[in-house]
């Protein structure tokens, strides 16, 4: 939340229109490399923060019987990959990083919420 705090989507994300949203756990925030996470909430880092969080956002309320294995476009514009082994998602980034499901469906006011064991960067940052 401190994240999302920094780059101003408090508001964009309470607001009405449904979102899934794939959240990374502390743990994987904690994991990025030495340094990231700082300077990814410096002020002067806003934009390339908010790209980075709107990464881990797509529109509509997706429950997890209901993705599909392929590329997913998130609000950022970038896109990611799904990926399906039985019960497991993966989600694969633009720089080849992945992310498992920890939770799914996890039900908000205005979408479904995906907690994943790592952070998605975008291709662009």
């Amino acid at each position: 939340m401190t994240a999302v705090k920094a780059a101003g989507l408090v508001s964009t994300l309470e607001g009405a229109r449904p979102y899934t949203v794939f959240a990374p756990t502390n743990a994987a925030f904690a994991a990025l490399p030495a340094g990231t996470l700082t300077s990814l909430l410096e002020s002067a880092n806003k934009a390339e923060l908010t790209s980075v969080l709107e990464y881990h956002v797509v529109p509509g309320k997706i429950e997890a019987s209901g993705l599909k294995a392929g590329t997913v476009k998130t609000v950022n514009g970038d896109t990611f990959i799904v990926s399906q082994s039985g019960n497991t998602f993966t989600i694969t980034d633009g720089k080849g990083n992945t992310a498992h499901f920890v939770t799914t469906n996890v039900e908000a006011s205005n979408g479904v919420v995906h907690i994943t064991d790592a952070v998605l960067m975008p291709p662009t940052s």
